[in-house]
């Protein structure tokens, strides 16, 4: 069976991980991860993947929660008969919807890094706002948060390094959970088996 996912790129090793864990033939479509900063352009990125691959596999699924799309996702997936990953954003397919709630009712001035995000924070954040040109900028971006959460995946030495320069970069204390692929891997499963 010749199975294709859309996927924000920021996901694609992980997909890859997954794959090969299950012995799954999987092409992977990523879309460039920087698309977050305008999650207005998502569906349309995805729409635009589904039609140019349609026809060309037996099943296709997105690897994307809503992500920001506010529901305009879900309308792309709807016209085009394709599942996506559930929840808000890949926090909750990172740790789970309940853990998130947990932590947001706890903490609602949380900021939460995946791996990715630690690994490209200087440009998908710093740059991308303007902080390295107008650093004063810090306190209208982040004056809300009180923590920074990493939701690990698969920790190394210079990830923790890069998670802690990106806590005191917008100056907040960092935690870490380390929360791995099962729950990514159990939704990912879960979406190529319909």
């Amino acid at each position: 069976m010749r199975t294709a996912i859309v996927a924000c790129g920021a996901l694609e090793p992980h997909l890859k991980n997954i794959a090969g864990r299950n012995e799954i033939d999987l092409t992977i479509f990523p879309l460039p991860a920087i698309l977050h900063n305008s999650p207005r352009k998502i569906a349309r990125e995805v729409d635009s993947t589904l039609e140019s691959i349609k026809g060309n596999f037996d099943l296709c699924a997105v690897a994307y929660a809503d992500c920001g799309t506010y529901g305009e996702l879900d309308l792309v997936l709807k016209k085009h008969g394709v599942a996506r990953l559930g929840g808000n954003h890949c926090y909750d397919v990172f740790a789970g919807k309940t853990e998130i709630a947990k932590i947001m009712e706890s903490e609602a001035g949380t900021y939460f890094l995946t791996d990715f995000l630690a690994r490209t924070f200087y440009q998908s954040v710093v740059v991308e706002l303007g902080l390295d040109r107008h650093p004063h900028l810090r306190d209208d971006y982040f004056k809300n948060y009180r923590k920074v959460i990493w939701l690990s995946q698969s920790p190394t030495d210079e990830l923790k390094e890069l998670a802690e320069t990106a806590a005191k970069i917008i100056e907040l204390p960092l935690e870490i959970i380390f929360v791995g692929e099962t729950n990514l891997e159990r939704e990912i499963l879960s979406l190529l088996q319909r």
